[in-house]
Order: C-alpha cells, then structure tokens, then sequence
C-alpha cells in the first residue's frame, strides 16, 4: 500500500522518540566524539535494537508482563541506575585518564552500553505499553482535524500498518546516523568538543543513575 502521509508521520515520530536528551543519547554523544563516527552509529544501533525487542515484547504481550508485575519492574529500574552510575564513571575515568584514539577503541563497546541502558529503561517500557501498543492498533488518525474542520482528511495516518512502523524505525535510523554526524562537525570545529561532550556525558548518566535508583527503592519500598 502506497501512503506517503503515514510514512512520513512515522519517520518524524521515530526521529521525535530518539532524539530526547538522555542516557541512550549520552552514550552516542560520548561515543561519537571520543571514538568517532562509526563507534557513535554502533551506539545508537545498540539502542536501537532494544527497541526492536521490545516492539516484538509487545506484540507478544510481554512488555504488559514485566508493567505489571512491580517486582521486576523495580529490579529492572534499579539495574539501569545502577548501569547509569557505572558507564557515568567509565565516562569520567576515561576523561580523567585522557582520551583513546578512536582506532584503539573496542568496536563494541558503545553497542552494548546503549542497549544495557534501553533494555532496562522503564520509560522505553512505557512507551511501548501506551503509545507502541496504540501505534500496532489498527486504525487511523486524523492529525490535523482537532485544529480545524476544514483541515479533516489532509493528514490522515493509518495506525497498525507496515508502512508506519517502517517509518518509525527509519526515522530512528536517521537519527543514529545523524545525530553522530552532527557531533563530529562541531567537534571538527570545536577543539575542546571531545572533553566538554565526555563530561557532560558523565553528569547526564550519574543523573540519571540516581534519579532510577531512587524510582526502584520507591517501587520496592514503597
């Protein structure tokens, strides 16, 4: 089925999911102008994948399992603070240690932080338990029609068709091959880019470490 208008919506819906400033995007950061173009790519791939998991979880209906269960969801949240706080302090020894030549640097490493972090991300869950599950409904949305009547019919998206997941994984994709890109212009240009982007890096994911850590003592203690 040839429909430009959901393809589209699901491009710009999968470049809005991955581009939020966060762990997943600290990492690439991090990998991008430390160890260049491809490691930054590999990281975004690492997340990326995750969320391919936990689009076949919700299919499955195992997404909706670990929600609803608290136990598991309160160990899986306190494993990606406990995750957070420990590639923070990579991030921070590397920085201190000074930086490896990107030709050094282990090919996998940045594939496997990111999906650590995004397979025990409790928001990447929710996600896909509200607007994932709504995204494999089928039926349609007619995005402009609340603004106005006049504008019904113009910009319908149909929900639960290959074309509109197709679309949210390519804009994913975008953004893992651009976001990096980006990076290594401005670090191009930028001499203190690599250690100003690695600190900054170091204080989003020990941010975010503490910030789970206490959301898991507040599931389980709760």
């Amino acid at each position: 089925m040839t429909d430009p208008v959901t393809f589209v919506a699901g491009v710009v819906f999968g470049i809005a999911l991955a581009a939020p400033p966060g762990p997943m995007n600290a990492v690439i950061a991090d990998e991008s102008v430390t160890h260049g173009w491809l490691s930054g790519v590999r990281a975004g791939l690492g997340a990326m994948v995750a969320d391919i998991c936990f689009f076949v979880g919700a299919l499955l209906g195992v997404v909706a399992i670990v929600e609803r269960f608290a136990l598991l969801r309160g160990v899986m949240v306190g494993v990606g603070g406990l995750l957070m706080l420990y590639f923070a302090y990579d991030t921070a020894k590397e920085f201190q240690d000074g930086f490896t030549d990107e030709t050094s640097a282990d090919s996998g490493r940045g594939f496997r932080r990111a999906f650590a972090l995004a397979i025990t991300n409790p928001y990447q869950i929710l996600f896909w338990l509200t607007a994932g599950v709504a995204l494999l409904n089928p039926g349609t949305v007619d995005v402009l029609e609340p603004l106005s009547a006049s504008l019904s019919g113009l910009f319908v998206v149909h929900t639960g068709t290959p074309l509109l997941l197709v679309g949210l994984f390519a804009g994913v994709a975008l953004w893992v091959v651009g976001f990096p890109a980006t990076l290594i212009a401005a670090k191009n240009r930028i001499d203190s880019m690599v250690p100003l982007t690695a600190a900054v890096s170091a204080l989003v994911l020990a941010g975010f470490g503490v910030y789970f850590l206490t959301d898991a003592i507040g599931i389980l203690f709760g």
